[in-house]
């Protein structure tokens, strides 16, 4: 796998070339990653803690670093959920870690993905931030598919410092996110 460390910062030269900017510090760049497996429709997680506890381990295997069990903040008679009900799971990398991520979701599970022709460019948000949603976990190479009981998504939110999205686009790109054209 390539490194996306090395690749951003020989790339931003580049960057600013295509953005006009004159202090390397303009640059973009990615803050953290934010990953987020909400279990609130496979089978009232809340009430089932070896899904959650399942789900907690794997994404602790994709991540590299230990997930945190998020909870209900308030009652929802809608849902049938109760305030302090676990309803995901959750980490936040930043630094290394996220680079090697980084590098393991764009080189290892976005080509595993079935049908896969390129992300969205509509997935930004007005501040420069890209969300992605993955309907199957089982595309990084770390879940085991014989041990998993139930297919869980899986969001991936990462957030830059660019000031919009153009400038996010073009820093991911660099990144070597593959856009549909």
């Amino acid at each position: 796998m390539s490194n996306i460390k090395a690749i951003y910062t020989e790339a931003v030269t580049d960057i600013m070339s295509s953005l006009k900017l004159k202090n390397k510090m303009e640059v973009p760049k990615v803050v953290k990653i934010v990953l987020n497996m909400g279990l609130g429709k496979i089978s009232d997680a809340g009430k089932d803690s070896k899904i959650i506890d399942e789900a907690c381990n794997e994404l602790t295997l994709i991540a590299g670093q230990k997930a945190v069990i998020t909870k209900a903040k308030k009652s929802e008679a809608g849902f049938k959920l109760r305030e302090g009900y676990p309803i995901g799971a959750r980490v936040t990398l930043r630094g290394d870690k996220m680079y090697e991520f980084l590098s393991k979701l764009v080189n290892l599970a976005l080509p595993r993905v079935r049908d896969f022709r390129g992300i969205s460019e509509k997935a930004f948000d007005k501040s420069g931030n890209y969300n992605l949603g993955i309907e199957d976990h089982l595309v990084f190479p770390e879940i085991d598919p014989t041990k998993s009981t139930k297919v869980k998504g899986l969001n991936i939110s990462v957030v830059t410092t660019a000031v919009n999205d153009d400038q996010a686009r073009i820093l991911l790109e660099k990144l070597g996110f593959p856009f549909k054209r």
